[in-house]
């Protein structure tokens, strides 16, 4: 074993045994614990803890990637995703914490009183978690098969086991703490590596303010050898395309069941609105930093490796050609390298990184540790949530509602373990690559979720009728379109990625022409409906609405 793979294996093995003894010390003793954290975190850990959660091995280790190789088409992923928690902290956040359930199926099944309603949110739920861990799962073999020169499906068995230990144990409030862990460990890990490639290439240790001069001299290398400049925009794809894109992750950002349960684990609507500002705070740190990543490393490999010989390839290469993830195209007796010459997998940029710029083994190592922390953090909680969407919403609610907390428990930890290996098999051959894998599964949560979220929120005349009826459509909608994206159907321009555009308008028109078409809902529902609009407890009063404190009616 070399000294970089070992000084990396040593590395992560001590965060795992540091995940891995927060699980143990805040085990899991009841259901509340379980699935809420007893609803205790403070906002700001809170915060933290929903970054961890957030920071998945799609941003971490793809983002990055992604905006290299697409340049200005990539940054719809980074306006999406930071964009669609503004959507989510002020229109549901707060208000889905004030009705005081476990999960989104039992908000959905309880604000409209429909078992029915509750079944497919639930069923929903898991097709979109088990989508998103996928692309976890596949980071996670990522890493491990760099790290000791493996196949990445060898990578992707070792992290399934280390997942399955820690989220079986902890449940939400082991999870929690787990992810602040992983949070202050992955940012760490992605901030140290370009502040010194910032320092090499600027004499700046600043990157956040000097990448885009480098950004200025990519263009120029860019047209000295032919190619579209960097930061053109609609060179990858077109500008319907990134449109519905970046409206697919906002909606899905506000929408997906494993963030907004988050919000459940704090005391108050208050702390809930605290804890969705730390964690755009804490978000914002990374997605500020993966342009400068896209462009330091672009400029590394337009420099230090295009133009080089064939036979003399640098020696960071060796081990990525062995994964499988980077190719070379051109043989040796074609003379230099070239731009085209290179596949590059947008999975490895960030990976890969701290080698090309010869940062050093430790360096190297915390990014591996980094990108594990990134996998598992999201990949916790994920698996709470298929957890809780089985055992509480499904198995507690609908099949066995007299079952024991214990018995909640075990089914609990069933569902967890159960889904952690199903999820690690089909992550052995993934249909594409992180960020595409990732993007779907947003796709999926706006399409399905969010406008059923939003109207149940702020419009009472909504009925349970509508709900099932918009998220059936949504879902359909949106999986259709991803399938025939795939095999070459394209609307618009729009490709499969987009998705999420087409099942959120079909689910807006079906919640609202269906409602409107059938008997409206209770009374009962309606004034829970307004009554989560506001942060004090309300009373009805002979139809009218009054408030519980000084300011009256």
């Amino acid at each position: 074993m070399d000294q970089q793979t070992l000084v990396s294996l040593t590395l992560i093995l001590l965060t795992f045994a540091l995940y891995i003894g927060i699980s143990i010390y805040h085990r899991a003793k009841a259901t509340s614990d379980f699935y809420v954290a007893s609803r205790g975190i403070p906002p700001f850990w809170n915060g933290m803890a929903i970054g961890g959660d957030w920071m998945s091995a799609a941003s971490f280790i793809g983002m990055a990637g992604t905006v290299m190789l697409m340049g200005y088409d990539g940054l719809a992923y980074i306006m999406g995703w930071t964009g669609g928690y503004l959507l989510l902290t002020f229109l549901l956040a707060p208000q889905l914490r004030k009705y005081g359930r476990f999960t989104v199926p039992e908000f959905i099944g309880d604000r409209f009183d429909s078992n029915t309603a509750r079944l497919i949110a639930a069923i929903a739920t898991i097709i979109i978690s088990f989508t998103y861990l996928i692309g976890q799962l596949s980071g996670s073999g990522v890493v491990i098969g760099r790290l000791l020169s493996i196949p990445s499906w060898v990578g992707v068995l070792i992290g399934v086991f280390i997942i399955a230990i820690y989220a079986t144990l902890g449940g939400m409030k082991g999870v929690t703490w787990t992810q602040v862990a992983q949070y202050i460990i992955l940012i760490t890990a992605y901030i140290i590596p370009i502040i010194f490639m910032s320092l090499q290439i600027t004499g700046n240790p600043l990157p956040w303010l000097t990448y885009g001069n480098v950004v200025d001299e990519l263009g120029a290398i860019d047209q000295e050898i032919g190619l579209t400049e960097y930061f053109a925009p609609f060179d990858e794809g077109s500008r319907a395309q990134f449109i519905a894109l970046l409206f697919t992750l906002m909606v899905g950002t506000a929408a997906l069941p494993h963030v907004i349960v988050r919000f459940y684990t704090v005391s108050t609507m208050k702390a809930a609105r605290w804890s969705g500002a730390w964690a755009l705070l804490f978000i914002g740190i990374l997605y500020l930093s993966a342009p400068a990543y896209a462009a330091f490393s672009r400029f590394v490999i337009m420099n230090d490796v295009v133009g080089e010989p064939l036979d003399d390839l640098p020696a960071w290469t060796e081990p990525w050609l062995n994964t499988g993830l980077l190719e070379v195209t051109a043989t040796g007796d074609q003379g230099e390298l070239t731009w085209e010459d290179l596949i590059i997998d947008a999975d490895i940029v960030v990976m890969a990184t701290p080698e090309i710029a010869n940062l050093g083994t430790f360096v190297i190592g915390l990014i591996a540790a980094g990108a594990m922390a990134a996998a598992l953090s999201t990949a916790g909680g994920l698996l709470i949530t298929v957890s809780s969407s089985f055992a509480h919403d499904i198995y507690y609610r609908l099949v066995n509602p007299q079952a024991t907390d214990a018995r909640r428990l075990k089914a609990g930890r069933i569902a967890i373990f159960t889904a952690t290996i199903i999820a690690g098999l089909l992550a052995l051959d993934p249909p594409g690559v992180i960020t595409q894998i990732v993007a779907w599964a947003f796709g999926l949560a706006g399409g399905t979720f969010f406008p059923v979220l939003f109207l149940g929120v702020w419009w009472s005349r909504m009925n349970s009728k509508g709900a099932i009826a918009g998220m059936l459509g949504g879902l359909i909608t949106t999986l259709s379109y991803i399938f025939l994206a795939m095999n070459g159907f394209i609307l618009f321009g729009i490709e499969d990625t987009g998705s999420g555009l087409f099942g959120v308008i079909v689910n807006f028109i079906l919640v609202i022409v269906v409602s409107k078409l059938t008997k409206e809902p209770p009374q009962r529902l309606q004034d829970e409906a307004t009554d989560l609009r506001y942060p004090e407890q309300m009373t009805y009063k002979d139809g009218e609405v009054w408030m519980d404190d000084a300011s009256g009616k």
